[in-house]
């Protein structure tokens, strides 16, 4: 076991457990910038672990009653479709790692400061969707809002790692105001876990997934999401997500400047 792979996981498993996201955001640019992993090779193999951590905490929301299992089933519609496209696409692109490193690089920056700008405004968002409800979009409409949403984030994970949490919280938000906290955190993890899985096998057909360093992220990662959710009611979250944006928008920035 590589000590330095799983301490990095144990603290990004602490931050997804203190704030309930930061999973791929963190993972994936700290793979690429710290220990130079290649882009795609950081991208498929935070995916597979993505799906592994995220499996336990989706098991917890389902026994406790807090996955919206229709809203679910219409995000996979989407998701599930758009991650086998982007990654037949992959393949029949056949793209040298170069030129696959660079694209995954531009889409990663650019998750990120998205992912930045999502939790340094995500309350002030809840609030004005509440104060508009459902009026801001026809129900008639939202399975297949619900559908489109779920294919544009499973594009983004795809290529990027990042994107399941955060912004499929905001998408969730936008089309079900009315759907509690907990129902939105517990189906957006439900979605993600079936979602990172494909994808994260898809880059495995790709070779682009390295299992031992999945082995030594994990080792790390899951009892440090375990800690950090047991202490997650000590902390401030409320600091800690604007602490986490800036920090996210700082390593995107770097990223394009790079």
């Amino acid at each position: 076991m590589d000590w330095i792979y799983a301490l990095s996981g144990l603290l990004v498993g602490l931050t997804v457990g203190f704030t309930g996201v930061g999973g791929g955001s963190l993972m994936t640019p700290l793979l690429v910038l710290v220990f130079n992993v290649s882009p795609v090779v950081a991208v498929g193999t935070d995916l597979l672990y993505a799906s592994i951590t995220k499996a336990a905490g989706a098991w917890v929301h389902h026994r406790c009653g807090t996955v919206d299992w229709p809203v679910a089933r219409l995000l996979f519609m989407g998701s599930l479709p758009s991650t086998l496209i982007i990654i037949l696409l992959l393949k029949h692109l056949a793209l040298d790692e170069k030129t696959l490193s660079s694209l995954v690089s531009s889409v990663l920056s650019a998750a990120l400061l998205l992912t930045a700008a999502v939790l340094l405004f995500k309350e002030s968002i809840r609030k004005v969707i509440l104060r508009q409800g459902n009026e801001t979009l026809a129900v008639r409409h939202l399975p297949a809002a619900t559908i489109a949403a779920g294919a544009v984030t499973g594009a983004l994970v795809t290529v990027s790692s990042i994107g399941a949490g955060a912004l499929g919280t905001v998408a969730l938000l936008f089309l079900y105001p009315r759907m509690s906290s907990a129902k939105v955190v517990g189906t957006d993890i439900a979605h993600a876990v079936p979602l990172t899985a494909v994808a994260g096998l898809g880059h495995l057909s790709l070779d682009t997934v390295d299992l031992g360093l999945l082995a030594n992220l994990l080792a790390g990662s899951l009892p440090g999401i375990y800690i950090g959710s047991r202490l997650s009611s000590k902390f401030p979250e409320k600091a800690l997500r604007p602490l986490l944006a800036v920090m996210l928008a700082l390593i995107g920035s770097k990223m394009i400047l790079s």
